[in-house]
């Protein structure tokens, strides 16, 4: 029996826990007191369980046995140039629905289920985008995504669902298959030049300690049945990074432009709005993108 003066421990479930996001978000509830359990579709280690999201009886087993009061679903394929579709559509949208089905199927509602999603549903959407905006995927990512969205909308009145759409975001430990982790590793390796694809995108980016803490804010929050952006509401172009990564690195390069770098459906602009955020999670500290970098250098410069 738990003594009146110990403190509560609340047990979290975290989907995708080994991914870039996943290390972050654990180390986020971890450090506030809460008891972390990652799953990986890979090897379990010491935390981290071994799970097939596209399996419902492996769902089902896994949320019956630890029967966590919060689920944070990160678990997903990112990568928007992922060769699989079919792999992407059975991750992203059926092992979604799989998690949701195998709380009902074991008879076990968590407090609250936060779900990532992707501001890429937006498509090549202009100015300020908040989350009335029509959706307009323009990739399998993004469609997928967003199918996900109108699946877990149907379980709205079954379970305490918390949809987050995040814009870009960045920081230590991401693959150099996205774009910031690419240019600051070419310019910390001092490379010559650099290939890129079209380097006038705008993109709303955030730092992924941001992102961490939103997430366990939402878990916190007394908020269910909404979708929300996470984002910082500033955008900037490539050139804008590159220009930040070449003054805090002190380093130069040439910068060239693959034309086969350059995809035919590539969203032009992206920027978030943050009004519901900020509504539901007030006093959120803002992280600006040249901390961000200053942090991803200090590792190596």
């Amino acid at each position: 029996m738990r003594h009146p003066s110990q403190p509560v421990v609340h047990r979290v479930l975290i989907t995708g826990a080994s991914g870039f996001t996943g290390a972050y978000v654990r180390e986020e509830l971890a450090d506030a007191g809460y008891e972390v359990i990652g799953t990986t579709a890979g090897d379990a280690q010491p935390g981290v369980r071994t799970l097939d999201i596209t399996s419902l009886p492996d769902c089902r087993r896994l949320i019956g046995e630890l029967k966590p009061e919060f689920i944070v679903h990160l678990a997903a394929i990112s990568f928007v140039a992922h060769d699989d579709p079919l792999e992407m559509y059975n991750v992203n949208v059926i092992g979604t629905t799989n998690l949701l089905q195998a709380c009902v199927d074991v008879g076990h509602e968590p407090r609250k289920i936060l779900i990532a999603s992707s501001a890429n549903i937006y498509g090549n959407a202009e100015g300020v985008v908040d989350e009335d905006a029509p959706a307009a995927p323009v990739n399998h990512y993004a469609a997928s995504k967003l199918a996900m969205e109108h699946l877990v909308r149907t379980w709205f009145d079954r379970l305490p669902i918390v949809v987050t759409r995040p814009f870009n975001y960045t920081g230590r430990g991401q693959s150099e298959r996205f774009l910031v982790p690419k240019i600051v590793s070419h310019f910390v390796r001092r490379r010559p030049f650099i290939e890129l694809g079209n380097i006038n995108v705008a993109r709303d980016f955030s730092d992924v300690r941001m992102v961490s803490r939103a997430y366990r804010a939402l878990l916190e929050a007394p908020v269910a049945g909404e979708t929300l952006n996470v984002c910082s509401g500033s955008p900037r172009t490539l050139t804008d990074i590159i220009d930040i990564v070449r003054e805090a690195s002190g380093h130069d390069l040439e910068i060239r432009v693959n034309p086969a770098f350059v995809r035919q459906n590539e969203v032009k602009v992206l920027v978030g709005s943050a009004k519901r955020l900020n509504r539901v999670v007030p006093d959120m500290p803002a992280i600006g993108i040249e901390d961000t970098i200053d942090w991803m250098l200090s590792l190596v410069v």
